[in-house]
């Protein structure tokens, strides 16, 4: 539920200063972090992090807000193209440019119906805030659709990462509960994508010579629902499977990292899927779960506040309501922490201090809240 009032400007929201540092004493609940909820969103799907502190949050029915954690403020970004966000669809990922200082583009995805059934899209726009407060995106148009659009509403993924030198743009396509698109040469479905910054399939893409769509950097995918690089130029991707089947892959170009043909997980209906194993020709994955963790949401650690952390992956836990840690040495990854966090996790995220920030899902009981941590007392 939203808590907010109506302040000067138009459109512009500020939260409940009730909203702001609701600490949970870290003693009782055992956990080495420090619970501070910061605001109130409507099923809020994925955040950033603008150079000035400032905040950009997607919402499941399509709203971009401009967030201020500083005051609570909230201004609605107007210019964000039309969304279907029925069952798993949403005004999903929003980063900004690695030039974000000079262009003020920023990035984003969504899924959309038309040309023949439904897809997840890729977009950016210039960031402008007007002298009133009021805020849009100038100039935002498509430059990439995942191919080929189908019917149903689940499995888009859409995450966005930027290669570390600035170059280059990785995109997730989920394959749309369809399965077998994962394996499909010409199809985005399934995949992990390489794209210039104008949404054109990068020059060198490892499967393109072979007749694949020339975007693709690595296949045999489910539902990617998150994507980061770590310190040293490694991508580090969690995807959704199956039945007790959940992965963090580390990826690879022109891997085929075997969905649906190999999963260590099964089908929902009891269908056996063949393990992943030695000299099956796929890749595996470095962990998975079962008990699933349902993740959503990835980031890299490199901040100071948290020294302890430096150098792990963290993921949101939905059907786990968790917060989930994983170390990394190298190309190979351990499980380290699960913290029970009482509310679907949808997005974590590093903040310029180090903090972690975290968006509740908003769906299935949990309020859609974010919420900081810092280290506990």
């Amino acid at each position: 539920m939203r808590q907010f009032a109506l302040i000067a400007l138009p459109l512009v929201l500020t939260a409940c200063s009730a909203d702001h540092a609701v600490g949970q004493n870290s003693a009782s609940t055992g956990k080495p972090f420090k619970t501070s909820v910061i605001a109130d969103f409507d099923s809020p799907w994925a955040m950033t992090f603008l150079p000035d502190g400032r905040m950009l949050i997607t919402e499941k029915a399509g709203e971009m807000i401009l967030f201020d954690p500083g005051n609570g403020t909230k201004i609605p970004v107007a210019g964000i193209p039309g969304v279907d966000s029925e069952g798993q669809g949403a005004l999903m990922d929003v980063v900004p440019a690695p030039d974000f200082a000079q262009t003020k583009r920023i990035y984003f995805s969504f899924s959309e119906a038309g040309r023949g059934g439904k897809g997840v899209a890729l977009a950016m726009g210039a960031f402008h805030q007007a002298s009133d407060g009021t805020t849009r995106l100038d100039g935002v148009k498509v430059i990439f659709r995942a191919s080929p659009y189908v019917d149903g509403n689940g499995h888009y993924s859409g995450r966005i990462a930027f290669s570390p030198d600035g170059k280059y743009l990785f995109f997730t396509n989920g394959e749309r509960q369809k399965f077998d698109p994962a394996q499909d040469p010409k199809s985005t479905l399934g995949k992990v994508l390489r794209l210039n910054l104008d949404g054109t399939p990068a020059a060198g893409n490892p499967l393109a010579a072979k007749g694949f769509h020339p975007a693709i950097w690595s296949y045999g995918h489910r539902n990617l629902l998150g994507i980061a690089f770590d310190k040293d130029g490694r991508l580090w991707e969690q995807e959704m499977g199956p039945k007790g089947g959940d992965e963090v892959n580390l990826i690879k170009p022109g891997l085929n990292y075997g969905y649906p043909l190999a999963s260590n997980g099964s089908h929902y209906d009891g269908r056996d899927i063949p393990d992943h194993k030695p000299g099956d020709g796929f890749e595996a994955p470095k962990l998975w779960w079962n008990p699933v963790i349902s993740p959503s949401g990835l980031a890299y650690y490199s901040g100071d506040l948290f020294p302890q952390w430096k150098n792990s992956l963290f993921i949101g836990g939905l059907s786990s309501k968790a917060l989930v840690r994983v170390t990394l040495n190298g190309e190979n990854a351990a499980k380290a922490d699960q913290w029970d966090m009482g509310a679907r996790i949808r997005e974590v995220e590093q903040g310029p201090d180090g903090a972690l920030w975290l968006l509740e899902d908003g769906g299935q009981g949990s309020q859609g809240r974010l919420l900081k941590l810092t280290p506990a007392a």
